[in-house]
């Protein structure tokens, strides 16, 4: 499986713009900047589009591990913060609340280091990646 991106930029990097096409055009000449990056401009970034990368997959990954366990959730929510600082990526913030019936605090954590450590995603990221998992 191979998924693609195209990224088109114009200008120099403070004045320039760009946008972002993916394969699927879900992002369809979605506009990117230095002040949608490093203010609070229109548009989206590399560390939100990575952000959403993880946090999608870590859910997914989740949903996978419980189901392997015999349990399946209503509802798995995860936020991912991306942190940026002096111009390299240092870490990834999982913070994750699920409705899982049937199943125990210990067996939840069990599962979400599970997937923290195996999605595709963490294991591409060379980062810190910490994690907040609790049951609602």
């Amino acid at each position: 499986m191979k998924r693609t991106a195209t990224a088109v930029w114009n200008g120099s990097g403070k004045e320039g713009n760009g946008h972002l096409t993916t394969q699927s055009t879900t992002l369809n000449k979605t506009q990117y900047s230095f002040n949608s990056r490093f203010a609070d401009g229109v548009g989206t970034n590399p560390e939100e589009l990575m952000a959403a990368a993880h946090a999608g997959c870590f859910t997914m990954k989740l949903s996978f591990v419980l189901g392997a366990a015999g349990f399946t959730p209503d509802s798995i929510e995860t936020q991912c913060a991306i942190t940026l600082e002096d111009g390299v990526i240092k870490s990834s913030q999982l913070t994750t609340k699920a409705q899982v019936p049937g199943i125990t605090d210990a067996q939840f954590q069990a599962a979400a280091a599970d997937a923290k450590a195996n999605c595709p995603v963490s294991k591409a990221y060379k980062m810190d990646i910490t994690l907040e998992a609790s049951l609602v």
